[in-house]
């Protein structure tokens, strides 16, 4: 499958961690089947379960 790169991408979403185990990336989130088709296959779609996963956002915010 195709990997797409879009501002809500993975490597700024929580839940994208590294794993020793199988040394890379994963999504620690436990998707439905039908929603990771989706995202991979419509430009338009996007993940359900992203949050930003910037800790010092609240802090912009108050400054």
């Amino acid at each position: 499958m195709k990997q797409k790169k879009s501002a809500g991408s993975c490597e700024t979403c929580m839940y994208y961690e590294y794993d020793e185990e199988y040394e890379s990336y994963l999504c620690d989130r436990n998707m439905d089947e039908d929603d990771y088709v989706r995202l991979m296959m419509d430009d338009h779609y996007s993940c359900p379960y992203y949050r930003n996963g910037d800790e010092y956002l609240v802090v912009r915010k108050q400054m």
